[in-house]
Order: structure tokens, then C-alpha cells, then sequence
């Protein structure tokens, strides 16, 4: 599984990259915090497939980095993605990392 860390994916949102980034919390937790993208909840991942890019890099976070890992998994066993990246330690590794 590929993976980003926090300052990694800050460099790509400096750098204005093209990706698509996706929180896979409960809409709850994106409303207290989230670092930016569209909110597909784990357990609707397998229902909005249409709103998950394939021609570019799709970074996919949570709280921890477990259900962002979960969502990939799901998603690469039963379709064809490659472009998937999990953030390592998520939304509690950013704010660590920028002390939000």
C-alpha cells in the first residue's frame, strides 16, 4: 500500500499538485477538523465510487491512518485502483506534525 506523511502531503498542497484528497471519518469528525478534500465516509466508500478519481493521485486519510488503510483495501479488492495512498497516522499525525 502506498503511503504520505503530513509533510509530504503539505509540500503537495504548497506545490498546488493535482490529487484528490478524501476523508474517510464520519461527517462529525470532518465538521470538528479536517485538512481539506470531499468527505465520502468509510462506510459509503463503496457506494460513490464515481466521486474517486483514476487518473490522478487519490490520498485518502482518517483520524488515526486504520480506516483510510481499510477504505484502500476495500477499494483495490474489488477494483482495479492504483492511485490510491493511505496518510500515515492522519488527521492526529498533522496536527502533531503542524500543532494544530
Amino acid at each position: 500500500m502506498k503511503s504520505i506523511t503530513a509533510t509530504e502531503l503539505a509540500l503537495l498542497i504548497e506545490n498546488k499538485n493535482d490529487f484528490q484528497l478524501v476523508d474517510v471519518r464520519e461527517p462529525e469528525e470532518h465538521d470538528e477538523f479536517n485538512i481539506g478534500g470531499q468527505l465520502i465516509p468509510l462506510g459509503e466508500i463503496a457506494h460513490q465510487l464515481h466521486k474517486i478519481s483514476t487518473d490522478k493521485p487519490v490520498i485518502i486519510y482518517c483520524r488515526k491512518g486504520i480506516r483510510s488503510q481499510i477504505a484502500i483495501q476495500r477499494l483495490q479488492d474489488k477494483f482495479p485502483f492504483t492511485n490510491l495512498i493511505n496518510l500515515v497516522g492522519g488527521t492526529e499525525a498533522w496536527k502533531r506534525e503542524f500543532r494544530v
